[in-house]
């Protein structure tokens, strides 16, 4: 339960080093079972729920800003007793790895950043614009899977993964299909682009020292490959990685993505 009473969701599995593993702006924690049977190391998975998605409560729409919610994290970590932990944030997670590295340095181990950098391309979140807090069209788990697979920018993925993911972000009623989180998401959403952009770089560089990876889609609208080159220029130590025939965002179960992972966890030298 956070200080303004909301109940935070998380699944937690495993031993060793605290993984964090953050989802994106309308995704959860289920978002990562993919990549939780592919993991290629030992470690202690913890995959919350965002405030407002999956099996957390809903909040004033005000508050679901990613200062809220990594202020949420770290209240999660001080639940389970957790002085330092790596995350693997995708997409709004990476940006929420970044604040933290601001707020609570000691804290943070080091960053896995799935298809999210210091720069956001216009096109993508124009594509968020789009969806965000709409009641989907299609009627079952079948239909939006077919649509699903028609997202953009993917490749080869077989339709059985677009069932399992549509079944992760929507549900099934009497009606018709539900989205997964709060509609009001879009409120926070639209207050956060109405207002100037920071410079997210101050916070990227907050987050050297410590062991930093990146896999970015190879078709990705939201992040391009300039901008992993220049977190590369910031940290040449970084490990990157392009994942074949994805866009926003990789399953993270991709090979280029579970080796970019062990690379990725090697650099802790077993400190943890």
């Amino acid at each position: 339960m956070t200080a303004d009473n909301v109940r935070i969701a998380y699944k937690i599995s495993g031993k060793g080093l605290p993984v964090l593993a953050l989802a994106g702006l309308t995704r959860d924690g289920r978002d990562f079972d993919f990549m939780a049977q592919a993991l290629p190391f030992d470690c202690q998975l913890i995959r919350p729920d965002s405030r407002g998605r999956g099996a957390s409560g809903w909040a004033d729409p005000t508050s679901y800003t990613i200062l809220q919610e990594t202020q949420d994290v770290i209240a999660l970590m001080d639940h389970l007793g957790i002085e330092k932990g790596a995350i693997i944030g995708t997409s709004r997670g990476g940006l929420i790895a970044m604040v933290m590295a601001m707020m609570v340095p000691d804290r943070l181990a080091g960053v896995f950043f799935n298809d999210i950098g210091p720069e956001l391309d216009p096109i993508g979140l124009s594509r968020i614009d789009t969806y965000l807090g709409v009641q989907p069209k299609a009627k079952t788990l079948e239909d939006m899977a077919v649509a699903l697979s028609k997202t953009s920018g993917f490749e080869d993925v077989p339709m059985d993964r677009w069932r399992d993911q549509a079944a992760r972000q929507f549900e099934q009623t009497y009606n018709g299909l539900k989205l997964s989180y709060d509609p009001d998401l879009r409120v926070a959403f639209e207050m956060g682009q109405s207002q100037p952009q920071p410079d997210l770089w101050p916070m990227f560089d907050a987050c050297l020292g410590r062991p930093l990876a990146v896999v970015r889609g190879e078709n990705s609208d939201l992040m391009s490959a300039d901008t992993v080159g220049k977190m590369a220029e910031r940290c040449p130590d970084l490990v990157t990685a392009i994942a074949a025939g994805r866009g926003h965002v990789p399953f993270l179960d991709e090979p280029e993505s579970t080796a970019a992972l062990s690379e990725w966890f090697s650099r802790f030298n077993g400190q943890y």
